[in-house]
């Protein structure tokens, strides 16, 4: 018997095929990492009827928002594919999953899965899972496509594994801290730049009745972490080097993110976030509500956030999107996501074509034109919202830290977030550098 939730999606089947693609690729939305439990969910795993004709498989997250819903981020995914199948004259099915709660496999764990098993041609993938089945070479080589000459070269650098380009996105993700700045003008705060500084705006707000001034779920606190750990590391002018002494095991990840996991436990330890609330809320839908309501003047997420009407993008006070603090200054942090194909895809041919239509610059320019985000192309600017100006004026600057990197033997992303679990579940700092001392020896160990 299907659940509820699926004979809804599969009355709206239409709306469904053309579910937004940045569900993914804006964080992420909702199914950053694989951290779920071990429970099978596959009632959510929504597949369309067989077509006649040629046809590509594409594997993406269902939105858990209202299908219905005035979408940005859906019509500008709808709007590239359309051209792709229109040029190409074939049609790209949507088979699509979302958990329903912390309990259930996540989207990464299906993804995994999967692509494994060779079940689509194109899947939408997490950074954490770009860096898996690249280094199991599941995934094709995407360095021949057209588009690629025209890629900045941050998106290449973070989805580049042993030589291959094995993820492009339809936007490069940038994350920052949504802030409330009615609010924080109310009790006279700046902006905060450095850690301290974010610290002593967290304190104010709760002595003045902000129950717990920063907004968190299960996801998106490694953000705080990473901007901290490698500030220095992507601005200080010594990148390569400075991976190269980690992947050698000269230098130790845990050195790096020591710092930020003790800023995340003084915000615990001052109630500043709520670790048990965060440990099982998923992203948006946790703390969504209270920042919307104005109970909560601080939380994070995804660039594409500010412009989607389902999650803050209308807002009913000013707000302003600004990096993480960090030795440097506010600081946004780019997780890189991608399309892959997979290495033995059934319709490899047809799904490389499909590719290089929605990754054209003139495909990224609509796409770019109507959500508004950053695009994967050098050659396509964004004009941004007010809101997101401070975060894009730090990334026209090339100032930003990667969340992940293909060329560090540890993978950031996922690695990072976990951890972070762990911390909210009541390990010490101590315990969670083990954690990254472990990770580190095995990777010396391949």
């Amino acid at each position: 018997m299907r659940s509820k939730k699926e004979t809804m999606n599969i009355r709206n089947r239409k709306v469904l095929q053309r579910v937004t693609m940045v569900c993914l690729m804006g964080s992420l939305l909702f199914l950053v990492t694989a951290c779920g439990k071990e429970k099978q969910s596959d009632m959510n795993l929504v597949v369309p009827k067989e077509e006649n004709g040629r046809f590509v498989n594409l594997f993406s997250p269902m939105e858990k928002t209202d299908p219905d819903a005035e979408n940005v981020a859906r019509s500008a995914a709808d709007k590239t594919i359309h051209m792709a199948e229109e040029k190409l004259d074939l049609t790209v099915n949507y088979i699509t999953y979302t958990a329903e709660d912390y309990q259930d496999k996540t989207y990464d764990d299906v993804t995994l899965s999967r692509a494994r098993n060779n079940m689509d041609d194109i899947y939408l993938l997490n950074p954490d899972t770009i860096r898996l089945l690249g280094d199991e070479e599941k995934l094709m080589d995407l360095s021949g496509l057209e588009c690629v000459k025209n890629l900045r070269d941050v998106v290449k650098t973070a989805n580049t594994i042993d030589g291959k380009l094995v993820g492009i996105p339809q936007e490069v993700v940038a994350y920052g801290l949504f802030i409330n700045k009615d609010m924080f003008d109310q009790y006279h705060l700046e902006l905060p730049e450095k850690p301290e500084e974010f610290l002593e705006c967290c304190r104010v707000l709760k002595e003045n009745g902000i129950e717990t001034p920063v907004g968190a779920n299960r996801w998106w606190l490694e953000t705080f972490v990473l901007a901290q750990a490698y500030a220095d590391l992507y601005n200080g002018g010594n990148t390569e080097a400075e991976i190269a002494a980690l992947n050698s095991g000269e230098s130790k990840y845990s050195d790096y993110m020591r710092a930020g996991f003790e800023f995340l436990q003084e915000m615990i330890d001052c109630g500043y976030i709520d670790a048990k609330k965060a440990y099982r809320s998923e992203a948006i839908e946790g703390e969504g509500a209270d920042f919307l309501a104005q109970k909560t003047p601080i939380v994070m997420a995804y660039w594409g956030a500010a412009n989607t009407d389902t999650a803050y993008g209308n807002p009913d006070f000013n707000m302003q999107v600004i990096g993480f603090p960090s030795s440097r200054g506010q600081m946004p942090v780019l997780p890189m996501t991608g399309f892959g194909i997979g290495a033995e895809a059934e319709h490899k041919e047809d799904a490389i074509r499909v590719l290089d239509v929605i990754l054209s610059d003139k495909a990224l320019q609509t796409y770019t034109e109507t959500n508004k985000v950053i695009s994967p192309s050098k050659n396509v600017q964004v004009d941004c919202i007010p809101a997101l100006k401070p975060l894009n004026d730090k990334i026209e600057e090339n100032v930003y830290v990667l969340g992940a990197n293909a060329g560090m033997k540890v993978e950031q992303w996922r690695n990072t977030c976990l951890i972070v679990r762990e911390l909210l579940n009541g390990a010490t700092v101590d315990e969670c550098m083990k954690e990254f001392d472990k990770l580190q020896e095995e990777s010396l160990a391949e």
